[in-house]
């Protein structure tokens, strides 16, 4: 599966096709100028759903999630780093444990190809808050994630706001801000921004169109520098 469509990614082709035995659901276009394929699997367990997100320069990061939205799989095309959710956890992420009670704590593990093992600790809660955004009603959410290396040393600190879509059992990106072992940090925004189904304009289109000029020149001065 994974082979089939990093075949259609290096081959250039400017509409996204999902794996065979597979069909794309949804499209969806986001700030910070990437563009999202959801696409489930007929072999896969119920409520399993696959992405495929887009930059300018192809496919950047692909993922599975289950119907509790916990990360399965994890994988970045252009490293081959895979990361895969440790099935023995503390406490999972649960999506419809956020639903009933509009909060989800978690605190679980996943683990790399490279050997390496990361913990994830955080929460998401509602704030009951609803949106529409190109007609899909999504509400708002508030997150905090730290994430520690092997040794308990804290490798990524992120907190922000994010979109969830009941209908669609998942997680859409929003504002958030980050800070990284490295000194790094930095506000980012991957709100959706156009939600393309089969038979829409857009459906499909694997070059992003919001944010890119900005993303552009923001290398750019980081290059300058």
């Amino acid at each position: 599966m994974l082979t089939a469509y990093l075949f259609a990614s290096q081959a250039g082709a400017a509409t996204f096709t999902a794996p065979q035995g597979c069909r794309l659901e949804m499209s969806i276009q986001n700030r910070g100028c990437t563009v999202s394929q959801i696409y489930r699997c007929e072999a896969d367990p119920a409520g399993i759903q696959h992405s495929a997100i887009f930059g300018q320069d192809g496919m950047i990061h692909m993922s599975t999630i289950d119907a509790e939205t916990r990360w399965i799989e994890s994988s970045n095309p252009q490293t081959g780093v895979v990361d895969t959710l440790v099935e023995q956890a503390n406490d999972h992420a649960s999506f419809s444990e956020l639903l009933a009670t509009g909060r989800d704590d978690f605190d679980f593990w996943t683990e790399s190809n490279t050997g390496e093992r990361l913990r994830h600790v955080g929460h998401d809660r509602l704030i009951g808050e609803t949106v529409v955004i190109d007609g899909i009603e999504l509400e708002t959410t508030r997150f905090e994630l730290n994430t520690y290396d092997g040794n308990g040393e804290v490798l990524i600190q992120r907190s922000g706001q994010q979109f969830i879509s009941r209908a669609n059992g998942r997680f859409y990106g929003g504002v958030e801000q980050f800070s990284d072992w490295t000194g790094d940090s930095g506000t980012t925004n991957d709100s959706p921004v156009d939600f393309s189904f089969p038979g829409q304009p857009g459906f499909g289109e694997t070059e992003p169109k919001y944010d890119c000029d900005m993303m552009m020149a923001r290398a750019v001065r980081g290059g300058d520098a």
